[in-house]
């Protein structure tokens, strides 16, 4: 399929085999591929900084960047920064129903994000990654500041719907405060930054460059979406193009993974529009006035200069070094079969991506996304107390079956001084997933371990939940 500037093409259906790449899909990131990193994921970024020249430009579009200060709604036990020099920002597709986007999503009150991104620039500047994140990944949901002066109590729920937690009071700021803690809290990686994108932005900067072309194989009717779009190539604007990426169950096999690729595509084909269409100075005013009046960041990123200078940077790295990837995931009904709904992430792939990326080192997307997973229920887990508290092995015995995991037995272990997970011989992957999930160690059992085909889990102290 040939996708010229501009356009988009035909829809891929994905079904379930292919929610995540696999061994046949291992190569370098493509040209398509490319473009849509440098555009897709910060593409109000990339393109405030094509009026960057501008003096009049910057003075009359600076002030129409929201900011927001969420340093004392994110909370005070977040990762360590473990690369100053390197930056991570949260690019959200928010979808606020205050306003003007009041009348999507009839019956819904609460803010929601339809999608969420990690770019992450490397501290020398010569690579970089941006990470989507499904919005249905199932993670756990710490306590956050709702906003409205009450906390919200930790669960277990998909990713987006911390956005909505932390947005009880429409404040984009704090919506993205309890999306930034959640994500920290389930990848120990430092957020920096934020951008949030709402729908009447995205409309208008689609009608700034007069609609994108698309060419779906099969007609689109999606009530939800607000969107009946005919089979075969036409130009969409406005309601149709926000419908266009918003939709989700009429296409392919109704994933939040295949609406993220039809996105990603249609982001792309407005990318390299905008490179052809904004010439003259009204054109290019037009289309910056309608994304810098859409976007709300942090203090530190508010205003053109600071995103011109992330967008330099951006575009400073060579194409081959800057990689686009979801982070790894499986249909999570492979752990909880009557989830069709949502993923898990994969371990301990998603841990090893997100390590890489807090620590500042460049990832291999072939290695972390051609492994097969290992479904919770495969892993037989024997839980040992060894906090000294009673109850702690029969408590977190009960989570780990709520996880899909299989509980071997409990018992009691002498005091340990942190958490382990320890395997005897043929176990070493399962014990790997397992304790990659919990952020603990894996190693080998002693000889004086209990032979079997569960791995162990000793409870020490430090042990602080299953996340997802």
């Amino acid at each position: 399929m040939h996708v010229g500037a501009g356009t988009v093409g035909r829809p891929r259906s994905r079904g379930r085999s292919e929610a995540r790449p696999r061994g046949r899909q291992k190569q370098r990131l493509t040209r398509r591929g490319r473009i849509l990193v440098r555009t897709g994921a910060a593409l109000v970024v990339l393109l405030v900084a094509a009026g960057g020249t501008a003096a009049w430009l910057y003075q009359r579009l600076d002030g129409n960047i929201h900011a927001s200060d969420i340093d004392g709604k994110v909370g005070g036990e977040r990762p360590a920064n473990l690369s100053p020099g390197a930056r991570n920002i949260l690019v959200v597709g928010s979808d606020s129903r205050a306003g003007a986007n009041a009348s999507y999503g009839k019956g819904l009150d609460t803010m929601q994000s339809d999608t969420l991104m990690i770019v992450h620039i490397a501290a020398n500047r010569e690579w970089g990654a941006v990470v989507s994140l499904p919005r249905d990944s199932w993670v756990q949901i710490p306590e956050c500041d709702r906003g409205d002066g009450s906390s919200s109590r930790p669960n277990r729920f998909k990713l987006n719907s911390a956005f909505a937690v932390g947005g009880t009071t429409g404040d984009v700021g704090s919506a993205a405060a309890c999306t930034i803690r959640t994500i920290e809290h389930n990848t120990g990686l430092r957020v920096d930054h934020f951008v949030s994108v709402d729908f009447q932005g995205f409309k208008g900067m689609v009608n700034a460059l007069d609609g994108i072309e698309v060419c779906p194989e099969q007609a689109i009717r999606d009530k939800k979406a607000r969107l009946d779009l005919a089979a075969g190539c036409q130009t969409v604007r406005d309601e149709q193009a926000l419908g266009y990426v918003r939709t989700r169950y009429s296409v392919g096999d109704g994933s939040d993974i295949g609406r993220i690729g039809r996105q990603q595509e249609f982001m792309r084909a407005l990318a390299a529009k905008a490179q052809e269409k904004l010439t003259s100075p009204g054109a290019l005013y037009d289309f910056l006035d309608a994304a810098t009046s859409s976007i709300t960041t942090d203090r530190a990123l508010a205003g053109i200069k600071p995103l011109t200078e992330l967008a330099t940077a951006l575009r400073g790295i060579p194409q081959d070094r800057l990689t686009f990837m979801t982070v790894p995931n499986y249909p999570r009904e492979l752990d909880v079969p009557s989830d069709r709904a949502n993923v898990s992430w994969q371990y301990p792939q998603a841990r090893q991506l997100f390590t890489a990326l807090a620590q500042d080192q460049e990832v291999d997307k072939t290695e972390l996304t051609s492994a097969e997973p290992v479904p919770a229920p495969t892993i037989a887990v024997r839980v040992l107390n060894g906090t000294g508290s009673p109850g702690q092995a029969a408590e977190v015995a009960t989570d780990l079956r709520a996880a899909g995991y299989r509980v071997h037995d409990i018992g009691n272990a002498p005091s340990a001084t942190a958490t382990s997970v320890t395997y005897s011989h043929g176990l070493q992957q399962k014990a790997e997933a397992l304790a990659a999930r919990l952020g603990v160690p894996a190693t080998a059992a002693t000889s004086e371990e209990p032979a079997g085909d569960a791995v162990t889990l000793t409870l020490g102290p430090d042990f602080s939940g299953i996340r997802g």
